[in-house]
């Protein structure tokens, strides 16, 4: 079966932190050794809640209880097929957390997110969510693993170069 364009990400909080994933585990992976939150693709029949849940619960053994729709991403990369991701933050959880096949998971200050190895975009997407910024929609293009367009609610976003 074909994967769903649709996917959900969220990062759970606590204390100051959010909770990351270390992507260190799978082999050809398109997100091999970068920091993200936890989330992945739709079932067939799942809801953007539905798929949020159980990817949670798949990914870290937790079970949210309260959790916000923050905004869309929309993702264009060469050589791939365009992704539609729904963002989500949470800050109430039951459960302990278990192991990840998909990497390591890690409690990260807030504060020291920026300076993990990350998508060019997702800081994008984490300097809104730190600025509390209303519910948006984000289109994200790349070009490997090179931002080169970012347009944030319907306005493109002039690009700094970070390297």
């Amino acid at each position: 079966m074909e994967r769903s364009p649709l996917t959900t990400l969220c990062y759970i909080e606590k204390e100051g932190k959010y909770l990351m994933l270390h992507r260190v585990k799978k082999q050809n992976d398109v997100n091999k050794d970068k920091w993200i939150g936890i989330g992945g693709h739709f079932e067939e029949g799942e809801s953007p809640e539905e798929c949020l849940l159980r990817e949670v619960k798949e990914e870290t053994g937790l079970t949210l209880t309260s959790f916000s729709f923050r905004g869309i991403i929309t993702f264009i990369a060469e050589g791939w097929p365009t992704e539609y991701m729904c963002l989500y933050t949470a800050d109430t959880f039951e459960g302990t957390i278990g192991e990840c096949d998909e990497g390591t998971l890690e409690w990260v200050e807030k504060e020291r997110i920026m300076s993990l190895h990350l998508w060019e975009g997702d800081k994008i997407f984490f300097r809104l969510l730190l600025e509390n910024a209303p519910f948006f929609s984000l289109k994200l293009c790349y070009q490997s693993d090179r931002l080169t367009e970012a347009v944030l609610n319907g306005r493109a976003m002039e690009l700094v170069n970070t390297e």
